[in-house]
């Protein structure tokens, strides 16, 4: 199955300057001209599939227009691959980091192309939905988490890349602030949730390396799923408090009886709200019992989770409010935004539940 799609209008990249960009620096390509095709999902990064005959490479370079600061530093993520590949295979191996502009209109990084199954909203076409394979999934993505998690990471350049000290204090503090820079509405219940917040911050256990933006699409697993084939989007990875992890991880993970608003914010809902897949409760408690960590804070890492995720959406539709972006998917993300927020003051009183 291809997960490609042809480039959206006004996300083309300059081919010629680019072929011959990467013909220097890669004797093996084939003289076969460089075809590309962009990577449908996601709303972030913009990343794309290069091929020339049986070479292949994939290329992930900053959205259009002015970004958030700190945000879609490319250097830093080819830094993280370039450190974790041999530590967690899963995570795709890196070429090279190229700052120049004129080549592809922003920085970026190239990396190896994985092959594999997506689980999305559906399973791809011929492959039957079994409560087999719905547990299998649940299982694969706790236990791909908490090995992520146990990597011995002090011995790595991994790290140089975060001071783990203050994490959860930083990361409020600083979601609170981009949630303002890129307002464009007033939302009642915020200030009631970022106040909650701030005044609830936990202790946070001994840190681990994290993905933060760990879900099923981000991922590739092998033909009879029973393997992940690769774990992408590394962009806000770091050395912090893995239950900030696991609270990003079910922010995704919806369920049949969530509200329809939740279920339908990004389209299609996942396929976690199949009966076959854990519930975000069942998920929590494998992770506890295989990482042996107590998650009895666990409600405020999903609390804040939700808002994180409302941030990002926010900022996403501020982009596309202010035409700096033209992917109509946006457009609805500013509904989603108060969904979110609505999500997480009720996980922060108390309803969070499998």
């Amino acid at each position: 199955m291809s997960y490609t799609i042809p480039v959206r209008e006004g996300e083309e990249l300059q081919l010629q300057k680019l072929e011959r960009y990467l013909k220097e620096r890669f004797p093996v390509m084939s003289d076969q001209p460089l075809q590309i095709e962009q990577f449908g999902a996601g709303a972030s990064n913009l990343t794309y599939a290069l091929k020339a005959g049986d070479w292949e490479a994939v290329l992930r370079r900053p959205p259009l227009g002015p970004v958030a600061p700190k945000a879609h530093d490319m250097k830093r993520e080819f830094s993280i691959l370039k450190a974790l590949h041999p530590l967690f295979p899963e995570a795709p191996k890196p070429f090279l980091y190229e700052e120049d502009p004129s080549v592809a209109g922003s920085s970026f990084f190239l990396m190896e192309r994985r092959r594999g199954v997506m689980v999305d909203t559906v399973l791809p076409e011929g492959m039957e939905m079994t409560e087999e394979k719905g547990r299998m999934l649940s299982e694969l993505m706790v236990d791909k988490l908490v090995q992520l998690h146990s990597i011995p990471y002090q011995d790595s350049d991994l790290i140089h890349l975060s001071k783990p000290e203050g994490f959860m204090e930083r990361q409020v503090g600083g979601w609170i602030e981009r949630y303002h820079r890129a307002k464009t509405e007033e939302i009642e219940a915020v200030d009631s949730l970022t106040g909650w917040l701030e005044k609830n911050l936990p202790a946070s256990g001994s840190p681990s390396v994290i993905h933060y933006d760990y879900k099923l699409n981000n991922a590739l697993f092998t033909e009879d799923l029973t393997g992940m084939a690769g774990l992408f989007d590394w962009e806000m990875a770091t050395i912090g408090d893995p239950l900030a992890d696991l609270g990003a991880a079910m922010s995704y993970w919806v369920e049949e009886d969530d509200p329809d608003s939740l279920k339908f914010g990004f389209g299609k809902p996942s396929i976690t709200v199949h009966p076959a897949f854990y519930s975000r409760q069942q998920f929590a408690e494998r992770y506890a019992e295989k990482s042996g960590r107590n998650l009895e804070e666990f409600p405020y890492y999903l609390a804040f989770a939700y808002f994180k995720l409302a941030v990002i959406c926010q900022q996403i539709y501020y982009r596309y409010q202010k035409g700096q972006t033209k992917d109509k998917r946006f457009a609805k993300f500013a509904p989603f935004v108060c969904t979110l927020i609505d999500q997480a003051m009720r996980t922060a009183n108390g309803t969070f539940h499998g």
